[in-house]
C-alpha cells in the first residue's frame, strides 16, 4: 500500500511539472469554415452536433417569431471548439453566443464575455456561471449528481427513498435491502465502481464532489477554498463523509473495483442493483444502449436522493455541463434577448426539452425530455434543494492522477477503516497541491 500511495504522489509532481511546462498560447485554429452571419441577426457556436437539427429548429421558431435570424454552427466530431473559437476571435469573425466549460475555460474569454447578471432569467435558475461577482454563462441544461434509485426494488423492499435522510437511515436501507437480496433478485446492493485508469472520475471528482457541496447553498465555497488552500479537508466533514464511502465498500458489488462504466450502468439497468454511483448522464444510456435490458426490467422508475452523509443534508448536485457566453464586442443585445426567449417561451423550453434532450435549469419551465431523471431534478430544482459542483474548481489531473487511486484502494480492502482511507486521501491531496 505504501508503494503504491507513493506513486501516486510521484505522479501528481509529474503531472504538476508537465502542466507548468506548458505554455498559454492558443492552440492553431480548426479549418472549419465560420457560418456568416445575415446583417441584424445573430450566430451561436454550440460544441454537441447531436443537439444540431434541434437547435435549428428553435432558431428557426424564434425567427418566425421575433424576425430575427439566428444562424446555428456546430462544432464536433473531432473538432476542438475552444481552438476554433479562437482562431475566430483572431480573424475578427466572433460568433455572438458561444459555448464554454465554466472554471475550465472562462480564464480564457474573461473580458471578452458581456455581463448578464441583470437578465430576466437569472432569477430564475440557480445554474447560471458566476465569476467575480458577475453573471456571464446562460445555463441550458442539467446534470445531477445524487445517489440513484431503482424505485421499485426499494418499493419491494420496503424502502422510502424519503427516509434517507442521513447516514443512520442510509445504512438501515442497506442493511433492509442486503437481507432481501436474493428475493429481490440483486447481485448487491450498490454498484459503486472504483476501477481508477478509466472510471477515476467518478469516485475521485463525483463523490469527493460531495464532501464540498452537499447540502449547502450554492454559493457556499467554504470547503472547496479550504482545499484550494494546499489540499486541505476539514476533518470534521471530512469524517462522516469517508464514514459514507466505507458503507458503500460494504454493499458494492466486489466487481466494482475492476469493471468498467459500461457494465455499472447495465448493472443498474438490468435491476441488479438497488442503487448506482452514477449522475443522470446515465439516463440517456439506460433508455439507448441498454434499452433491451432496461425493459427486461420492467422499465422501472428511476429517482435520485442526496449523499446525505451529515443528518439533514438534502440537495443533489447540480450543474451546466457548459454555459453560452455572449461576446462583448457582437451583437450583443440581440443575443441577449434570444437568451432571453430561450430561458422563458413555452415552445422554445418545449423545443429544448424534446428536440434536444435538455433538462431545463429552469423553475418555471414546465416541460421535460424522454428521460428517467427529468422529473426528480425537476423536483429538486424547483424546490430550490440543490448544491453546485465546485469539484471542477480543483487543481487540475488531481482526480486521475490522485484521488481516483486512493478511492480504489479503499475499496480493494488496502486502508484497514475509513479513518486510514480519510488519512492517506489527505496526504495525497496535500502533496498534489505542493507540487
Amino acid at each position: 500500500m505504501k508503494k503504491r500511495v507513493f506513486a501516486i504522489i510521484l505522479a501528481a509532481a509529474m503531472t504538476a511539472s508537465l502542466t507548468a511546462c506548458g505554455g498559454a498560447a492558443a492552440p492553431a485554429a480548426d479549418a472549419a469554415a465560420p457560418a456568416e452571419t445575415p446583417e441584424g441577426g445573430i450566430r451561436l457556436v454550440n460544441n454537441k452536433v447531436e443537439v444540431d437539427e434541434g437547435l435549428k429548429k428553435l432558431a428557426k421558431a424564434y425567427e418566425e417569431k421575433t424576425g430575427v435570424p439566428v444562424v446555428i454552427e456546430s462544432l464536433g466530431g473531432g473538432i476542438d471548439t475552444q481552438a476554433t473559437l479562437k482562431g475566430y476571435y483572431q480573424a475578427d469573425n466572433m460568433p455572438d453566443i458561444f459555448v464554454f466549460e465554466g472554471d475550465l475555460q472562462y480564464p480564457t474569454w474573461e473580458g471578452l464575455l458581456a455581463d448578464l447578471s441583470d437578465e430576466p432569467w437569472v432569477s430564475d435558475t440557480e445554474a447560471e456561471y458566476v465569476a467575480d461577482g458577475k453573471v456571464w454563462g446562460f445555463p441550458t441544461t442539467t446534470e445531477a449528481i445524487g445517489l440513484a434509485y431503482n424505485a421499485d426494488i426499494l418499493a419491494k423492499a420496503g424502502v422510502d427513498p424519503k427516509s434517507i435522510t442521513g447516514p443512520e437511515s442510509m445504512k438501515k436501507a442497506f442493511e433492509t435491502i442486503d437481507s432481501k437480496k436474493e428475493e429481490l433478485g440483486l447481485t448487491a446492493v450498490l454498484g459503486y465502481y472504483t476501477e481508477s485508469s478509466q472510471l477515476w472520475w467518478s469516485p475521485g471528482q463525483h463523490i469527493f464532489g460531495t464532501y464540498f457541496d452537499s447540502g449547502l447553498k450554492r454559493d457556499d465555497t467554504t470547503y472547496i477554498d479550504l482545499f484550494k488552500d494546499g489540499g486541505k479537508l476539514d476533518m470534521e466533514r471530512a469524517k462522516p463523509w469517508s464514514e459514507m464511502v466505507a458503507l458503500f465498500n460494504q454493499y458494492t458489488d466486489p466487481a466494482g473495483v475492476s469493471g468498467t462504466y459500461d457494465a455499472q450502468v447495465l448493472g443498474f439497468a438490468s435491476g441488479k442493483y438497488a442503487f448506482v454511483t452514477q449522475g443522470s448522464w446515465i439516463g440517456a444510456t439506460i433508455v439507448n444502449d441498454d434499452k433491451d435490458a432496461y425493459e427486461a426490467a420492467g422499465s422501472f422508475e428511476i429517482g435520485m436522493i442526496p449523499y446525505a452523509f451529515i443528518e439533514g443534508q438534502d440537495t443533489i448536485l447540480t450543474n451546466s455541463p457548459n454555459w453560452w457566453g455572449v461576446y462583448k464586442d457582437g451583437n450583443v443585445e440581440e443575443a441577449k434577448k434570444f437568451l432571453a426567449w430561450c430561458a422563458a417561451d413555452d415552445g422554445g423550453q418545449e423545443i429544448l426539452a424534446k428536440d434536444c434532450g435538455f433538462i431545463s435549469p429552469y423553475a418555471s419551465n414546465t416541460h421535460s425530455p424522454d428521460d428517467p431523471f427529468a422529473k426528480t431534478i425537476a423536483e429538486y430544482t424547483a424546490a430550490g434543494k440543490t448544491s453546485s459542483w465546485h469539484w471542477l474548481s480543483m487543481k487540475e489531473g488531481i482526480g486521475q492522477n490522485a484521488t481516483g487511486v486512493v478511492f480504489q484502494d479503499f475499496a480493494m480492502g488496502n486502508f484497514p477503516d475509513a479513518a486510514t482511507f480519510l488519512d492517506t486521501l489527505q496526504k495525497v491531496c496535500e502533496n498534489y497541491y505542493a507540487n
